[in-house]
């Protein structure tokens, strides 16, 4: 008999949080810049792209996700990219508390 133990998990299971998204069906470019876009636009977009995050069931299981795969682009789990980079101080303990769970 095949031993499959040591077989990487299945990719649905692995994402699975992601079917449960307050964004899912949301148009995707609220998440992520628009080339050249600055500021008060690209402001107003992420405070939009924020408001669904923190409605979400899942947003710390999505700004863990963002962190660990060192996501580089998009608003995930009410996180920017400077965000997530600890470049805002003001999320500093926010990144440390979702990193932590």
């Amino acid at each position: 008999m095949t031993d499959v133990s040591r077989l990487p998990a299945p990719v649905a299971a692995t994402y699975e949080w992601q079917m449960r998204g307050a964004c899912r069906g949301t148009d995707a470019a609220l998440f992520f810049l628009p080339e050249a876009e600055r500021g008060p636009s690209k402001r107003r977009r992420e405070r939009a792209a924020k408001a669904i995050c923190e409605t979400c069931p899942v947003i710390a299981e999505c700004a863990a996700f963002a962190a660990a795969t060192r996501e580089p682009y998009g608003v995930w789990g009410g996180l920017t990219p400077e965000e997530r980079l600890g470049t805002s101080p003001e999320r500093r303990a926010t990144n440390r508390v979702l990193l932590n769970q």
